[in-house]
């Protein structure tokens, strides 16, 4: 079979290089020349782990091109993804912006010769794929096409490891001949037993907001835990095991920090939330979550002001990852965008390091200055922040860290190290819904667990 992905941003490549490995022909069409020609030279325009061997090894292969040129790119496809961006609208409140949605349709619709499947994969508005279904028809009434939703459930930093062992596949479609070609391209994935889950268009773009705003929740939900464990000597993190051992609850996403981020669930939530209002139905408890989050993020800085004694003007606080998580280069949002912002209007001088996100921090935040690596970054500082859980950053020297900072003070907004561990060395420890009293004599307990 042969497929076409309209728009190689993140999900775009990361869904054709995965598609090829499977052993599909897949061309990856975008209207950015330079990052078509970066990818025809074997450069990865993005980081995420496995990709860049995936990318190189199907190019090899005849299996996966990139092109500019859209007729080249669909002439004999099966099926054609539309993989480009929807990010917020904010001179409209909060709408997704699908201005490259349908730029992409008018496109598609101009380039099908015959019979092909349009697939949504991009996260859109409930009503969106019949909108698409709709300008093609308009466009050329006599071309034989179907249309499908099927929303990515990627994350940023494990996108390969999601896209071949996924928890389920969600396919939105009206009949069976579309449904055939998909489970054509899914064929690895049905042999394998993984969930299918075929449906309507509508419920189909539904599953993915409601994904995600409820994950959104989750984890605005244990950081208001954490907040009230801190006051009342309890520990966060033996509170969210005791949690995830019920199995309607679950352990993933109850891990306590700055709040999220990154370039999916902020805008989605947002997206979703603006559909309800528009249909009159509001989603009170979602409208709660990005209020907190937001709030919540500011709130971090507040903590390292805290701190550092109660004032950070003209002292220099070392920030220690940047990206909105760890194993991507990916600031979109992150929680060190209102940090840094925060702590810029209360004075501090900034230093900063990240393993993978300086190169994209230096256009966003070129307040800071810069170094290559962690200590460097810490020398002579009054205080480190952690930001962003690396896992370079879980095994740090703390007796050369006290050694280098001005003033021993570590501020860890992600609860990788041990409180009365780092105490112990001589460092003033600060974290997340975790004391040194509410660590108790359960602590044990809770490492055998």
């Amino acid at each position: 079979m042969r497929i076409a992905m309209i728009g190689v941003g993140y999900v775009g490549l990361v869904t054709g290089a995965c598609f090829s490995e499977f052993g599909l022909e897949v061309a990856c069409i975008d209207k950015n020349a330079e990052k078509i020609r970066m990818l025809q030279a074997g450069k990865i325009p993005i980081f995420e782990p496995g990709l860049d061997d995936l990318v190189s090894n199907n190019v090899k292969a005849l299996r996966l091109f990139f092109t500019t040129d859209i007729a080249e790119g669909m002439r004999d496809c099966d099926a054609v993804f539309i993989t480009v961006g929807t990010p917020t609208n904010r001179l409209s409140g909060g709408y997704a912006d699908l201005s490259s949605i349908y730029s992409a349709v008018t496109e598609i619709a101009d380039n099908i010769d015959e019979y092909i499947v349009v697939v949504t994969k991009s996260t859109v508005p409930v009503g969106t794929s019949r909108e698409i279904e709709h300008i093609i028809r308009e466009r050329c009434p006599d071309r034989d096409f179907d249309i499908c939703s099927n929303p990515e459930f990627l994350r940023e930093g494990t996108a390969v490891n999601d896209f071949m062992r996924p928890d389920r596949i969600v396919i939105g479609s009206d009949n069976d001949r579309s449904r055939a070609i998909m489970r054509q391209i899914y064929q690895p994935l049905l042999l394998n037993k993984t969930p299918f889950v075929f449906t309507k268009l509508e419920t189909s773009e539904m599953i993915k907001y409601a994904s995600n705003t409820f994950l959104a929740t989750k984890i605005t939900f244990i950081n208001e835990i954490a907040d009230l464990c801190e006051r009342i000597g309890a520990d966060v993190h033996e509170v969210a095991l005791g949690l995830g051992f019920d199995d309607r609850i679950g352990h993933k996403f109850l891990h306590p920090g700055p709040g999220y981020g990154g370039s999916c669930l902020p805008k989605d939530a947002m997206a979703l939330i603006k559909t309800a209002q528009h249909y009159g139905s509001p989603l009170r408890i979602i409208e709660t979550v990005v209020d907190v989050n937001s709030k919540r993020k500011k709130a971090m800085a507040a903590r390292i002001v805290e701190a550092s004694g109660g004032s950070v003007a003209g002292k220099t606080i070392a920030l220690l990852g940047l990206t909105f998580k760890s194993n991507t280069d990916d600031l979109r949002n992150s929680p060190a965008l209102d940090i840094v912002s925060e702590l810029l209007k209360d004075g501090a001088i900034l230093h900063g390091y990240d393993p993978k996100g300086m190169e994209k921090a230096v256009k966003l935040l070129p307040e800071i200055k810069y170094y290559q690596n962690p200590y460097a970054a810490m020398e002579g500082a009054d205080a480190v922040a952690i930001i962003t859980d690396w896992n370079e950053f879980r095994l740090l020297d703390v007796f050369h860290m006290k050694s280098i900072l001005k003033t021993p003070v570590m501020v860890d907004l992600r609860n990788i190290y041990d409180p009365q561990a780092i105490e112990d060395v001589g460092i003033t420890y600060t974290c997340i819904g975790r004391t040194l009293q509410s660590l108790g004599n359960v602590s044990s307990t809770f490492n055998e667990t």
